[in-house]
Protein backbone atom coordinates (compact mmCIF):
# COMPACT_ATOMS: atom_id res chain seq x y z
CA UNK A 1 0.00 0.00 0.00
CA UNK A 2 1.22 3.52 -0.84
CA UNK A 3 0.97 6.12 1.93
CA UNK A 4 0.57 9.80 1.12
CA UNK A 5 2.62 12.05 3.42
CA UNK A 6 2.48 15.85 3.45
CA UNK A 7 3.89 16.68 6.89
CA UNK A 8 7.55 17.17 7.75
CA UNK A 9 6.72 15.99 11.27
CA UNK A 10 5.89 12.49 10.03
CA UNK A 11 8.07 10.08 12.06
CA UNK A 12 9.22 8.07 9.03
CA UNK A 13 10.29 11.27 7.29
CA UNK A 14 12.24 12.28 10.40
CA UNK A 15 13.90 8.86 10.54
CA UNK A 16 14.94 9.08 6.89
CA UNK A 17 16.37 12.57 7.32
CA UNK A 18 18.40 11.35 10.31
CA UNK A 19 20.27 8.91 8.04
CA UNK A 20 22.46 11.81 6.92
CA UNK A 21 24.21 11.33 10.28
CA UNK A 22 26.76 8.55 10.57
CA UNK A 23 25.77 7.64 14.13
CA UNK A 24 22.19 7.08 12.97
CA UNK A 25 23.30 4.91 10.05
CA UNK A 26 25.44 2.83 12.39
CA UNK A 27 22.64 2.55 14.97
CA UNK A 28 19.98 1.49 12.46
CA UNK A 29 22.10 -0.41 9.93
CA UNK A 30 20.39 1.58 7.18
CA UNK A 31 21.48 4.07 4.54
CA UNK A 32 19.96 6.45 2.02
CA UNK A 33 20.23 6.18 -1.77
CA UNK A 34 19.03 8.88 -4.15
CA UNK A 35 17.76 8.50 -7.69
CA UNK A 36 15.82 5.92 -9.66
CA UNK A 37 18.93 4.59 -11.43
CA UNK A 38 20.67 3.60 -8.20
CA UNK A 39 17.46 2.06 -6.87
CA UNK A 40 17.00 -0.02 -10.03
CA UNK A 41 20.66 -1.09 -9.85
CA UNK A 42 19.98 -2.27 -6.31
CA UNK A 43 16.93 -4.24 -7.43
CA UNK A 44 18.97 -5.82 -10.23
CA UNK A 45 21.46 -7.01 -7.59
CA UNK A 46 18.67 -8.43 -5.42
CA UNK A 47 18.39 -5.61 -2.87
CA UNK A 48 14.90 -4.17 -2.32
CA UNK A 49 14.32 -0.90 -0.44
CA UNK A 50 13.04 -0.98 3.10
CA UNK A 51 11.45 2.41 2.42
CA UNK A 52 10.78 3.97 -0.99
CA UNK A 53 9.90 7.66 -1.26
CA UNK A 54 8.82 9.45 -4.43
CA UNK A 55 7.40 12.86 -5.26
CA UNK A 56 3.70 13.07 -5.99
CA UNK A 57 4.51 15.01 -9.19
CA UNK A 58 6.96 12.36 -10.45
CA UNK A 59 6.28 10.94 -13.91
CA UNK A 60 4.98 7.42 -13.42
CA UNK A 61 7.82 5.72 -15.30
CA UNK A 62 7.69 1.91 -15.71
CA UNK A 63 10.90 1.68 -13.66
CA UNK A 64 9.25 3.61 -10.83
CA UNK A 65 6.35 1.16 -10.95
CA UNK A 66 8.84 -1.69 -10.71
CA UNK A 67 10.52 -0.07 -7.70
CA UNK A 68 7.16 0.43 -5.99
CA UNK A 69 5.97 -3.09 -6.74
CA UNK A 70 9.18 -4.76 -5.55
CA UNK A 71 9.31 -2.66 -2.38
CA UNK A 72 5.76 -3.65 -1.48
CA UNK A 73 6.44 -7.29 -2.40
CA UNK A 74 9.37 -7.36 0.03
CA UNK A 75 7.21 -5.85 2.80
CA UNK A 76 8.81 -2.43 2.46
CA UNK A 77 7.09 0.90 2.96
CA UNK A 78 6.21 3.24 0.07
CA UNK A 79 5.58 6.95 0.61
CA UNK A 80 4.26 9.50 -1.86
CA UNK A 81 5.43 12.91 -0.62
CA UNK A 82 5.53 16.60 -1.48
CA UNK A 83 8.51 18.30 -3.11
CA UNK A 84 9.16 20.14 0.17
CA UNK A 85 9.65 16.82 1.95
CA UNK A 86 11.98 15.57 -0.77
CA UNK A 87 14.06 18.74 -0.43
CA UNK A 88 14.33 18.22 3.33
CA UNK A 89 15.24 14.54 2.92
CA UNK A 90 17.92 15.22 0.32
CA UNK A 91 19.07 18.57 1.76
CA UNK A 92 19.03 20.02 -1.77
CA UNK A 93 16.84 22.58 -3.55
CA UNK A 94 16.74 20.41 -6.66
CA UNK A 95 16.27 16.92 -5.19
CA UNK A 96 16.04 13.56 -6.86
CA UNK A 97 12.36 12.68 -7.15
CA UNK A 98 12.89 9.13 -5.91
CA UNK A 99 14.92 8.12 -2.82
CA UNK A 100 15.12 4.91 -0.86
CA UNK A 101 16.33 3.48 2.42
CA UNK A 102 18.27 0.21 2.25
CA UNK A 103 19.78 -2.14 4.79
CA UNK A 104 23.56 -1.97 4.90
CA UNK A 105 25.34 -4.96 3.41
CA UNK A 106 27.60 -5.90 6.32
CA UNK A 107 30.71 -7.92 5.43
CA UNK A 108 33.79 -8.85 7.45
CA UNK A 109 37.28 -9.98 6.45
CA UNK A 110 36.32 -13.58 7.17
CA UNK A 111 33.60 -13.33 4.50
CA UNK A 112 36.22 -12.67 1.84
CA UNK A 113 37.78 -15.55 -0.09
CA UNK A 114 40.91 -14.05 -1.69
CA UNK A 115 41.01 -16.83 -4.28
CA UNK A 116 37.52 -15.95 -5.56
CA UNK A 117 38.88 -13.07 -7.66
CA UNK A 118 42.21 -12.13 -9.22
CA UNK A 119 42.34 -8.58 -7.84
CA UNK A 120 41.18 -6.80 -4.68
CA UNK A 121 41.86 -3.33 -3.32
CA UNK A 122 42.45 -2.09 0.24
CA UNK A 123 42.33 1.58 1.25
CA UNK A 124 43.96 2.84 4.43
CA UNK A 125 42.37 5.82 6.19
CA UNK A 126 40.56 7.15 3.13
CA UNK A 127 38.63 10.26 4.18
CA UNK A 128 36.96 11.71 1.07
CA UNK A 129 33.49 10.28 0.24
CA UNK A 130 33.74 11.22 -3.44
CA UNK A 131 37.05 9.40 -3.80
CA UNK A 132 35.73 6.31 -2.06
CA UNK A 133 32.57 6.23 -4.16
CA UNK A 134 34.57 6.62 -7.36
CA UNK A 135 36.95 3.83 -6.34
CA UNK A 136 34.03 1.48 -5.60
CA UNK A 137 32.57 2.33 -9.01
CA UNK A 138 35.94 1.73 -10.70
CA UNK A 139 36.40 -1.57 -8.86
CA UNK A 140 32.98 -2.66 -10.09
CA UNK A 141 33.79 -1.61 -13.67
CA UNK A 142 37.04 -3.59 -13.61
CA UNK A 143 35.31 -6.67 -12.18
CA UNK A 144 37.56 -7.02 -9.15
CA UNK A 145 36.59 -8.81 -5.94
CA UNK A 146 35.87 -5.98 -3.52
CA UNK A 147 37.15 -3.08 -1.42
CA UNK A 148 38.65 -3.30 2.07
CA UNK A 149 38.69 -0.20 4.29
CA UNK A 150 41.51 -0.15 6.84
CA UNK A 151 41.39 2.01 9.96
CA UNK A 152 39.55 5.30 10.37
CA UNK A 153 37.86 5.70 6.99
CA UNK A 154 34.93 7.66 5.63
CA UNK A 155 31.62 5.83 5.89
CA UNK A 156 30.97 3.88 2.66
CA UNK A 157 27.23 4.30 3.31
CA UNK A 158 27.20 8.09 3.53
CA UNK A 159 24.87 9.79 1.06
CA UNK A 160 27.85 11.36 -0.75
CA UNK A 161 29.73 8.08 -1.10
CA UNK A 162 26.67 6.13 -2.25
CA UNK A 163 25.90 8.84 -4.81
CA UNK A 164 29.46 8.67 -6.21
CA UNK A 165 29.27 4.88 -6.60
CA UNK A 166 26.42 5.27 -9.11
CA UNK A 167 24.90 2.02 -7.84
CA UNK A 168 28.12 0.00 -7.55
CA UNK A 169 27.76 -0.06 -3.74
CA UNK A 170 25.36 -2.97 -4.33
CA UNK A 171 27.62 -4.86 -6.75
CA UNK A 172 30.64 -5.87 -4.67
CA UNK A 173 31.59 -6.30 -1.01
CA UNK A 174 32.94 -3.34 0.95
CA UNK A 175 34.60 -4.47 4.19
CA UNK A 176 35.61 -2.29 7.16
CA UNK A 177 38.37 -3.45 9.52
CA UNK A 178 40.98 -2.19 11.96
CA UNK A 179 44.65 -2.04 11.05
CA UNK A 180 45.30 -4.82 13.56
CA UNK A 181 42.64 -7.05 12.00
CA UNK A 182 44.04 -6.46 8.53
CA UNK A 183 47.57 -7.35 9.62
CA UNK A 184 46.31 -10.50 11.35
CA UNK A 185 44.47 -11.49 8.16
CA UNK A 186 47.54 -10.88 5.98
CA UNK A 187 48.58 -14.54 5.94
CA UNK A 188 45.53 -15.48 3.86
CA UNK A 189 46.76 -13.34 0.94
CA UNK A 190 49.10 -15.82 -0.69
CA UNK A 191 49.42 -13.99 -4.02
CA UNK A 192 50.90 -10.48 -4.17
CA UNK A 193 50.18 -7.65 -1.75
CA UNK A 194 51.24 -4.53 -3.63
CA UNK A 195 51.41 -1.11 -1.98
CA UNK A 196 52.07 2.34 -3.42
CA UNK A 197 54.86 4.55 -2.08
CA UNK A 198 56.58 7.62 -3.51
CA UNK A 199 59.93 6.15 -2.42
CA UNK A 200 59.36 2.85 -4.23
CA UNK A 201 61.65 1.84 -7.09
CA UNK A 202 59.27 -0.55 -8.91
CA UNK A 203 57.17 0.93 -11.70
CA UNK A 204 53.49 0.02 -11.29
CA UNK A 205 53.48 -1.61 -14.75
CA UNK A 206 56.37 -3.97 -14.06
CA UNK A 207 55.47 -5.10 -10.55
CA UNK A 208 54.91 -8.83 -10.01
CA UNK A 209 51.13 -9.23 -9.77
CA UNK A 210 50.75 -12.82 -8.59
CA UNK A 211 47.13 -13.94 -8.19
CA UNK A 212 45.22 -13.09 -6.12
CA UNK A 213 46.63 -9.56 -6.01
CA UNK A 214 45.72 -7.16 -3.24
CA UNK A 215 46.38 -3.50 -4.11
CA UNK A 216 46.91 -1.34 -1.00
CA UNK A 217 46.52 2.43 -1.22
CA UNK A 218 47.10 5.15 1.37
CA UNK A 219 45.98 8.76 1.63
CA UNK A 220 47.08 11.50 -0.76
CA UNK A 221 48.58 13.45 2.14
CA UNK A 222 50.64 10.83 3.95
CA UNK A 223 50.42 7.59 1.96
CA UNK A 224 50.52 4.22 3.68
CA UNK A 225 51.44 3.93 7.33
CA UNK A 226 54.79 2.19 7.96
CA UNK A 227 53.01 -0.86 9.42
CA UNK A 228 50.92 -1.43 6.29
CA UNK A 229 53.74 -0.60 3.87
CA UNK A 230 55.99 -3.11 5.63
CA UNK A 231 53.51 -5.96 5.17
CA UNK A 232 53.39 -5.51 1.37
CA UNK A 233 55.37 -7.92 -0.80
CA UNK A 234 56.19 -5.12 -3.22
CA UNK A 235 55.83 -1.35 -3.15
CA UNK A 236 55.45 0.53 -6.42
CA UNK A 237 55.01 4.05 -7.71
CA UNK A 238 53.13 5.55 -10.62
CA UNK A 239 55.51 7.71 -12.71
CA UNK A 240 54.66 11.40 -13.12
CA UNK A 241 56.42 13.48 -15.76
CA UNK A 242 54.61 16.79 -15.38
CA UNK A 243 54.70 19.48 -12.70
CA UNK A 244 52.15 17.81 -10.42
CA UNK A 245 53.76 15.83 -7.62
CA UNK A 246 50.75 13.69 -6.77
CA UNK A 247 47.61 12.11 -8.20
CA UNK A 248 44.06 12.16 -6.91
CA UNK A 249 43.58 8.98 -4.88
CA UNK A 250 40.68 7.67 -6.95
CA UNK A 251 42.66 8.23 -10.18
CA UNK A 252 45.77 6.53 -8.78
CA UNK A 253 43.72 3.61 -7.48
CA UNK A 254 42.02 3.23 -10.85
CA UNK A 255 45.42 3.08 -12.57
CA UNK A 256 46.62 0.43 -10.11
CA UNK A 257 43.43 -1.66 -10.43
CA UNK A 258 43.64 -1.75 -14.20
CA UNK A 259 47.37 -2.50 -14.18
CA UNK A 260 46.91 -5.38 -11.73
CA UNK A 261 43.93 -6.73 -13.64
CA UNK A 262 45.77 -6.54 -16.96
CA UNK A 263 43.03 -4.45 -18.56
Amino acid sequence: MIKQVTSLTNQTVKDIRALHMRKEREATGQFLAEGLKIIIDALDQGFAPQILVYGKDTDYHPLLKRAIDETIKSDGEVLEVTREILEKISRKDNPQMVVAVFAQIAKSLSDIDPASNDVWVALEQIRDPGNLGTIIRTADAAGIGGVILIGDCVDPFSVETVRATMGSIFALPVVKCTREAFLADRKRWTGSVVGTLLTATHNHRTAPYARPTLIVMGTEQSGLTPEIAATCDTNVKIPMKGRADSLNLSVATGIMIYAAAGL
